[in-house]
C-alpha cells in the first residue's frame, strides 16, 4: 500500500518554518558580529593616528576579498547535457545556487509515489493523484523561492528544466484525470476505485506518467551533481 503523502498546505508550512528559522539564525550571527566590529572600531577611535586608516584599510580589504571570493564561488557555472523526455540532448549551466534547487526537486520526485510503480492490485489512485498535486505545487513555491539563474547564450536553466515538468509531465495529466476521478468519488461514495470505469486506463497513463518524471528526478540528479542516482530512484 502506499503511504498518504503530507498536503501541500502543510508542505509550504514546513517550508516557511525553516526559512524563518533560517533567516532568524543568520539576523542573530549578523548582530553579533555587527557588535563586535563595532566595539573594535570604537576603541580603534580612541587610540586615534592612523592606526585608525590602517585597521580601517585592512577591514575593507578583508572583507572586499571574502565578497569576491563568495561571489565567484556562487557564480561559477558548469555545463552540463541532459537528454529530457519527449526533447533531445539539452545543455544546462548550472552554479552553486541552482544545484541547491535540483537537489531539492529530486529530493521531492524520488520520495514521493510520482516516482514509484502503482501495479494494478496495489495502492490508490487518490493516493497518487495527491501526490502528484503535492509535487506540482511544492515544485511552484522552490521555483517562486529561488533567485532566477544566470542565463548563458546555447544553455538552459533548472528553472526551465523544472516547468517543463510541470507542464509535460504533471499538468496534463492532473487535468484529465483528477476531474473524472473525482466526479466517481462523488457519484459513487460507497464504491472502490476497481469500480470505476476508467481505472485501468487511468493506471495505464499513469505509470508513462511516472516513467516521465523518473527520467526528470535523473535529471535534477545530474544536474545537482549527485553520483549513481539510479541506486536512489526506485
Amino acid at each position: 500500500m502506499l503511504k498518504k503523502e503530507v498536503w501541500p498546505r502543510e508542505g509550504r508550512r514546513e517550508q516557511a518554518l525553516t526559512f524563518l528559522r533560517g533567516r532568524t539564525a543568520r539576523a542573530v550571527a549578523a548582530a553579533l558580529i555587527g557588535a563586535l566590529v563595532g566595539l573594535i572600531a570604537y576603541q580603534i577611535t580612541q587610540a586615534g593616528g592612523a592606526w585608525v586608516f590602517l585597521v580601517t584599510g585592512a577591514l575593507a580589504g578583508v572583507a572586499a576579498v571574502l565578497g569576491m571570493q563568495l561571489y565567484s564561488r556562487a557564480a561559477r557555472l558548469t555545463e552540463v547535457k541532459i537528454t529530457v523526455p519527449q526533447f533531445s540532448e539539452l545543455t544546462f549551466a548550472v552554479n552553486d545556487e541552482s544545484r541547491k534547487v535540483a537537489w531539492g526537486l529530486f529530493v521531492e520526485t524520488v520520495t514521493r509515489v510520482s516516482t514509484q510503480r502503482l501495479d494494478e492490485d496495489e495502492g490508490l489512485l487518490r493516493e497518487a493523484m495527491n501526490s502528484l498535486y503535492s509535487l506540482f505545487a511544492i515544485t511552484r513555491e522552490a521555483l517562486k523561492a529561488a533567485r532566477p539563474s544566470p542565463k548563458v547564450p546555447g544553455s538552459q536553466t533548472v528553472e526551465y528544466f523544472a516547468i517543463m515538468m510541470l507542464n509535460q509531465q504533471l499538468r496534463p495529466f492532473l487535468s484529465v484525470w483528477h476531474p473524472r476521478l473525482r466526479d466517481f468519488e462523488r457519484d459513487h461514495p460507497d464504491l472502490p476505485e476497481s469500480a470505476w470505469e476508467h481505472n485501468a486506463e487511468c493506471r495505464a497513463e499513469l505509470t508513462r506518467v511516472q516513467e516521465g518524471i523518473r527520467r526528470y528526478a535523473e535529471g535534477f540528479a545530474r544536474l545537482a551533481g549527485v553520483a549513481e542516482p539510479e541506486k536512489l530512484i526506485a
